[in-house]
């Protein structure tokens, strides 16, 4: 039987692999039971390693329930070279509480979130509030060639 072999990916590759923005897996920790997971589009500033969301609050979503708990975002991807995973984990921080000079906020507008149309009404009339991730532990793998 063939196991399955990886390795850890080095700064500059996670860097790479994140870098373009894309969608991962948000999940935040819950007192009770199972984590609120969703799916979520981010992007991904290499200067600071900070993800970054745009988040709406529809009616009937539990995130506003959570949103101030721990959270892990998993991004997984199958690339040219094999696949490739990244685990990060911290608390969200509302960038409404940050200065608009602030650097956290200027590499907001520097980064791609790509835009998944998942709602059930036209985008411009959902409210969004954005958020970053810094990151308190963060850890990236790469399957190997056996």
């Amino acid at each position: 039987m063939t196991g399955l072999r990886w390795v850890t990916l080095t700064g500059d590759e996670r860097d790479a692999f994140l870098a373009p923005g894309g969608t991962g897996v948000l999940s935040f920790a819950t007192d009770d039971g199972p984590p609120a997971s969703l799916p979520v589009s981010y992007g991904y500033s290499r200067g600071g390693g900070t993800f970054y969301f745009r988040l709406s609050f529809p009616p009937g979503s539990n995130k506003s329930d959570v949103i101030e708990n721990p959270v892990s975002l998993v991004v997984f991807d199958e690339t040219a070279d094999g696949w490739r995973s990244v685990v990060a984990t911290g608390t969200l921080e509302e960038l409404a509480d940050f200065d608009p000079e602030s650097a956290t906020v200027q590499q907001m507008w520097a980064v791609q979130i790509p835009t998944v149309d998942v709602f059930d009404r036209p985008r411009d009339e959902i409210d969004f509030q954005d958020f970053c991730l810094e990151p308190e532990s963060v850890s990236g793998r790469k399957s190997v060639d056996e």
